[in-house]
């Protein structure tokens, strides 16, 4: 027999664990995925929700799951312990993120790249999906020091935009305007 402490703490798991991975619905114009299992999705989570734009989230996104989308935001960032709890490794992290592109371009869905952690977030691991990622970005949005280095100006595409924000909050501005200008909202 189960405690009642026991109990509590695996509902509570459990909601957690549902909370993080929930059901994409087909009714949402933008599609929310991380690209590194960091917990940075789940900040433009946030503000998409503050800013009242219909996403649906879901960090392990599948390209059969992108339904008719107008907007896929990856939000760019590398975590170990992210990647444990998912039971992967960065190889086929950045496999699904690239098929999960592929078809996003495919059906002509808009894929916005987002890195928000700054400098703090950058290193050999979020830099792995950094150099993949970024390329696909038809915009990117970056948090101030996480491109000190150009690195993503020198990877984004010869038509592609990189805006910089003092802070995770200061994103919330051209990300509404680009989701404007693409439709979202409408």
């Amino acid at each position: 027999m189960f405690s009642k402490g026991r109990l509590l703490r695996g509902l509570l798991w459990g909601l957690m664990l549902a909370s993080c991975f929930p059901a994409v619905s087909s009714a949402a114009e933008v599609a929310l995925m991380s690209v590194g299992q960091s917990p940075d999705a789940m900040m433009v989570r946030v503000l998409l929700k503050k800013m009242k734009v219909d996403s649906d989230y879901n960090a392990m996104l599948q390209k059969t799951e992108l339904g008719d989308r107008k907007v896929l935001i990856a939000v760019v960032g590398g975590s170990s312990k992210g990647l444990g709890a998912a039971g992967i490794d960065k190889e086929q992290e950045m496999e699904r993120a690239r098929e999960v592109f592929g078809e996003a371009k495919a059906k002509g869905i808009r894929i916005l790249v987002m890195h928000v952690g700054g400098e703090g977030r950058r290193g050999e691991l979020s830099d792995f999906f950094v150099k993949d990622s970024v390329p696909f970005g038809e915009k990117i949005i970056v948090v101030k020091g996480g491109n000190d280095d150009g690195i993503f100006d020198s990877l984004k595409g010869p038509d592609a935009t990189v805006t910089t924000a003092e802070k995770i909050q200061g994103t919330q501005e051209p990300l509404a305007e680009i989701l404007k200008e693409w439709g979202v909202g409408d």
